[in-house]
């Protein structure tokens, strides 16, 4: 339950940083992105991780990969700063030459859980 919240708030995140995104579904969404839901599944598991434990480093990075797809992808951290961490996504889309970047914001609830914020 608790990692189909996670990439649902992911996938909403995603939904407000696309450029003129209106009312489309979050299927399309990652549809557009070239990911199926099991390829956004992983990217959100990576995600999590990387933030399971300690705060994250600037420059951190984890990579992923779905090997039933061939999507892949590398996620940064490109700042920490008032208790929220900044992730810059390179997703790949099987197939894809080349990747595409999406930028996350994740910050610290006082439960200490990392949300997903716009």
């Amino acid at each position: 339950m608790k990692a189909w919240i996670s990439s649902t708030v992911m996938t909403v995140a995603l939904l407000g940083m696309a450029a003129g995104v209106e009312a489309k579904s979050i299927s399309r969404i990652i549809a557009e992105m070239g990911l199926s839901p099991a390829d956004f599944e992983v990217l959100s598991a990576t995600s999590a991780a990387m933030l399971a434990g300690s705060t994250p480093r600037v420059g951190e990075e984890s990579t992923w990969v779905n090997d039933a797809t061939g999507s892949k992808g590398t996620i940064r951290v490109r700042d920490v700063r008032d208790n929220c961490v900044h992730l810059q996504h390179f997703i790949q889309p099987e197939g894809a030459e080349q990747s595409r970047e999406v930028r996350t914001r994740r910050c610290r609830d006082a439960g200490g859980n990392w949300i997903l914020t716009p």
